[in-house]
């Protein structure tokens, strides 16, 4: 098992929801102490998502960031590590990428946790926890509690996903998860920084 970045602070990319260039926003991100990055551009052809991730890659060295990929197999290859949608085979993307990469899926039901760590998966998201305006109308698909659960199965490896604010984060960690993944907040925001520092602040962390 490929151990998690460390803060568990996932940021996930939407340029289209981004109130500056991307990259703009990931630098902020970056300087403010995330240590992981998760480009999803599901929309851009291959090889625009591809140069935008050797972009993001520069951004990150020098902080000593990890940066992954969404659902793109190709790309992977040159990224951190792979996050799969839901239902996705982290065994035939481990066989493919090597055993040093991130794998992560995309889960909504404790089964479908527990079924990706079956089949190798390091980490998972788990959501929507709450309703959120990145996905208007995709409603919660496990309570607090019920979620809680299934991330106390697996310590250190479910990442709270869907309408989490900082003022949520030390009651989920309280509650098993690992740490949470955040885009539209961090994306929309006039100073992305800003809000990555009160997000590593509820988890204890902090710039190195």
């Amino acid at each position: 098992m490929t151990g998690l970045p460390s803060p568990a602070l996932l940021l996930i990319t939407d340029r289209r929801q981004a109130a500056r260039p991307l990259e703009g926003v990931v630098a902020d991100a970056l300087a403010a102490g995330c240590r992981w990055v998760s480009l999803r551009e599901k929309d851009l052809a291959a090889a625009e998502r591809l140069a935008l991730l050797r972009r993001l890659r520069a951004l990150a060295r020098p902080a000593g960031a990890v940066i992954t990929v969404h659902a793109d197999l190709e790309a992977a290859a040159e990224a951190d590590g792979l996050h799969l949608a839901a239902g996705g085979d982290p065994e035939a993307a481990r066989l493919r990428l090597g055993s040093t990469v991130l794998i992560g899926v995309s889960c909504h039901a404790g089964d479908e946790v527990d079924a990706a760590f079956a089949a190798g998966a390091d980490y998972v998201t788990l959501g929507p926890l709450a309703s959120t305006a990145s996905k208007p109308g995709y409603e919660p698909t496990l309570s607090p509690a019920e979620a809680g659960a299934v991330a106390r199965r697996h310590p250190g490896r479910v990442i709270a996903l869907g309408g989490v604010g900082a003022e949520h984060l030390s009651r989920l960690v309280a509650a098993g998860f690992a740490g949470a993944a955040v885009m539209g907040g961090v994306m929309r925001a006039a100073a992305p920084g800003a809000v990555i520092r009160e997000y590593l602040a509820a988890l204890g962390a902090g710039p190195a």
